[in-house]
């Protein structure tokens, strides 16, 4: 709990606003990393538990009515999120950071219809007419780096499982987040989500130790800036704002991150990449004032 007490005076809209941010920083730095992409996923997660578990109060597990059923929906959860790092960052090896975060947008759509069927969760045209409007802006950001080759293709196809995934992952948390803290939640997701990367670099005989100090500190800042400030936040907000809204902000990452190229790198930005943004930040805030004023 004591984690969580500096977000609670936070707005959940600003607090999502965090997470996007801190996830976008995820991809560059994935791209610019020579390790093996399921060996950074797993120290990723594993030194993130490591952060967290001294702000886990173990008592309450004695506390939780949780049935046999809810377990088992965290198990899954955790496998679900170690297979959407093992496929998202493993495509980014074969294919653009752009089409990765392309087919990551698709999140919300997967999100959605799973949150109709599963918690009834009312949904108005006009709100899925936004969200297909920043999906387009994603998509006309993305256009000129999209990959066609053989090895894109393969790529994309990794990304998409990867989205899957997550959705899987975001409607599973959402189904236990009345009955467990984000806390411990998350706690046990990482650790279930870093054993499958680990058990998958074991199966390939990658080595779990031979790193330099600059690859260590790259697991770490990824454990800190998009696990804690992303993924954590995200576990925090399905209590609050639900599964469908929380990826809805998963769009918006193509545009920070070339918001964050254009401020720390000095890229340009495109007239492509400026009309799809103003696309996709027009569809997201849409949305969001919808849900907030009519849902």
């Amino acid at each position: 709990m004591k984690l969580i007490k500096p977000f609670l005076t936070i707005h959940p809209y600003m607090l999502l606003s965090i997470s996007i941010l801190a996830v976008a920083v995820s991809s560059i730095m994935i791209k610019s990393s020579d390790t093996p992409p399921s060996v950074a996923g797993m120290y990723r997660l594993y030194i993130t538990v490591l952060i967290m578990l001294p702000f886990v109060s173990w008592k309450t597990l004695k506390s939780l009515k949780m049935t046999k059923k809810e377990w088992g929906i965290i198990f899954i959860a955790g496998i679900f999120l170690g297979l959407h790092f093992l496929f998202w960052m493993e495509s980014l090896s074969y294919t653009s950071v752009a089409s990765s975060m392309v087919i990551l947008t698709l999140q919300p759509l997967f999100v959605m219809i799973g949150s109709y069927f599963l918690f009834k969760e009312r949904v108005t045209i006009l709100m899925i007419l936004c969200m297909i409007a920043a999906v387009v802006g994603s998509l006309i950001i993305a256009w000129g780096d999209i990959g066609i080759s053989k090895e894109a293709l393969i790529g994309d196809m990794l990304s998409l499982l990867g989205t899957i995934a997550i959705s899987a992952y975001m409607l599973a948390g959402q189904k236990v987040s009345h009955k467990i803290s984000a806390n411990l939640y998350s706690v046990m997701v990482f650790f279930l989500g870093g054993s499958v990367m680990l058990v998958y670099s074991l199966i390939h005989h990658f080595s779990l130790t031979d790193y330099d100090l600059k690859d260590w500190s790259y697991f770490l800042l990824l454990a800190v800036i998009p696990t804690i400030f992303g993924h954590f936040i995200f576990n925090m907000l399905l209590k609050s704002i639900g599964a469908t809204t929380v990826s809805v902000g998963v769009i918006g990452e193509p545009v920070l991150a070339i918001i964050l190229a254009y401020i720390i790198l000095g890229e340009s930005i495109s007239l492509s990449q400026f009309i799809g943004g103003m696309f996709t930040i027009a569809g997201m805030g849409m949305y969001f004032w919808i849900k907030s004023k009519y849902i």
